[in-house]
């Protein structure tokens, strides 16, 4: 496999995998807390998948930073894209919103990634 498409890969499973546990955290931690009183087991999973999230966005950093994508912001709008989507996939709502709604959705992500591409140069 060509070292370009081996660093690609590294960068997608990491990233991907970084998001996946960190929307299944900010879901765990959406449920933490009932009647004003703390749910440990929910507390306990969203503070888990925490830490599995950052040790892997930190592997996802060390291969981006080797790709040569250096700026912490286009680092986080990777992540941030892959998370706040596994948040909508995992509660299962994206779907059933509006299509305005999801355009407008996407239409934020995408200028996100436009300012921050500008603006990190």
């Amino acid at each position: 496999m060509p070292p370009t498409l081996q660093l690609a890969g590294f960068i997608v499973v990491l990233t991907v995998a970084s998001g996946i546990f960190d929307a299944l955290a900010f879901s765990y931690a959406a449920g933490m807390w009932r009647e004003g009183k703390v749910v440990w087991i929910e507390a306990a999973r969203a503070t888990g998948s925490f830490v599995v999230g950052i040790g892997l966005y930190f592997g996802a950093v060390r291969y981006l930073a080797e790709a040569g994508i250096v700026f912490a912001e286009i680092q986080a709008l990777v992540w941030f894209t892959v998370t706040i989507v596994g948040v909508a996939v995992l509660e299962g709502r994206f779907l059933q919103w509006q299509l305005l709604d999801q355009v407008v959705a996407a239409n934020v992500m995408v200028c996100l990634g436009w300012l921050i591409t500008r603006t990190s140069g």
